[in-house]
């Protein structure tokens, strides 16, 4: 089913699948946008506060967005951001981890009288396979109407 601004009502939560990331994926990533010796090299990353290598954080919003589009939630509007609120990574991500997304609408108004848009901000959780929090944000979005 396409889903429109009028579709959604604050509250909504919708769960929007999951990504299993690997170590490969972890330093090729890295060493592209994010070229810190945690993030590429294990004997390095011992010596972090991680204790071990991790996926940078932007990586894990990558992922978020990629999942967040894939889920299809909305496929009928496209997913046009404006803005970010709240950017939080909790916990670190590891090679290995599974992340599942939930996506929530905590906000939605009109853009301006007679606009075809509204302005909806979502929360975007991304949960590892032990149900911990690892990334969280409000992406401010401008919504198709019907």
């Amino acid at each position: 089913m396409e889903k429109y601004f009028d579709d959604f009502s604050v509250g909504d939560r919708m769960d929007a699948g999951s990504h299993t990331i690997s170590l490969q994926e972890i330093k090729e990533f890295a060493a592209r946008y994010d070229p810190q010796p945690f993030h590429l090299d294990e004997a390095a990353a011992a010596r972090s506060p991680f204790k071990r290598l991790v996926a940078s954080g932007w990586h894990t919003a990558a992922i978020a967005m990629k999942l967040a589009v894939e889920s299809g939630v909305m496929k009928a509007t496209g997913i046009l951001g404006v803005g970010v609120d709240e950017l939080r990574w909790p916990k670190p991500v590891y090679p290995g981890d599974t992340l599942r997304l939930v996506l929530e609408v905590v906000e939605k108004k009109p853009a301006t009288p007679g606009s075809h848009r509204g302005v909806m901000r979502t929360r975007l959780s991304l949960f590892n396979q032990d149900d911990e929090l690892v990334f969280t944000e409000v992406p401010i979005l401008l919504v198709a109407r019907k």
